[in-house]
């Protein structure tokens, strides 16, 4: 049975002309997938709204999975997010000037929630793949970690049978070219990584037990 992914990502923010997150997402929409149905949305890179938004994508298009994708600059490789934390502590403002400082994003809410997708084995077959990837223990404290922890509120509180997460990926090269000394990868590469995440998210329910994940 073909499974139905959601798979979203930001617009540009902090002055960027473009996010890679948008660029890689909107070519997605184009592909097709044996085992999946993808469908793409667009997130505004704003506190609450950004929820918001995703749960009303999650009413229209009603997944089984849901994949969110953010921009890392200075990230080297693809981060697979491990953990998602009740905190809104923002180092620059939002694209409407929020500028929320040690705010829970949930009152009341759990302190963090994990991500349900096949973290590790997706990881695997990625570096199979010969694309650069980690788990990472750290989805930070702005709009991504924000979007990541309200998508899981959303799976423990409304959506019971829906499984998500957040991927995080480095600067294209056209904005590395504005950031002298910073890490970059291809958007073709970051399509390659993305596909290969539905799949496996599609294909496994148990995560393989496998060491991994960065340090620091």
């Amino acid at each position: 049975m073909r499974k139905q992914v959601l798979v979203t990502g930001f617009d540009p923010f902090g002055g960027e002309p473009v996010n890679p997150a948008l660029e890689a997402v909107k070519m997605l929409q184009a592909k097709t997938f044996d085992q999946a149905t993808v469908v793409t949305r667009e997130i505004p890179t704003v506190f609450h709204k950004s929820i918001e938004v995703l749960s009303q994508a999650i009413e229209e298009v009603m997944p089984d999975i849901v994949i969110c994708v953010g921009q890392a600059g200075g990230r080297s490789d693809v981060t697979i997010e491990r953990i998602a934390i009740n905190v809104d502590d923002a180092p620059i403002s939002d694209n409407e000037g929020n500028l929320p400082m040690d705010e829970p994003i949930i009152p009341d809410g759990p302190a963090a929630y994990w991500s349900s997708l096949p973290i590790k084995a997706t990881v695997q077959r990625m570096r199979e793949a010969g694309i650069p990837v980690s788990v990472s223990q750290t989805a930070g404290t702005f709009v991504c970690n924000h979007l990541f922890y309200g998508l899981a509120h959303l799976i423990a509180t409304k959506f019971p049978e829906l499984r998500g997460g957040f991927i995080h990926i480095p600067y294209l090269p056209e904005q590395a070219v504005r950031h002298p000394g910073q890490p970059s990868m291809s958007v073709e590469s970051v399509v390659r990584a993305l596909e290969i995440a539905i799949q496996t998210a599609v294909e496994v329910d148990i995560d393989s037990v496998v060491l991994d994940g960065k340090v620091s």
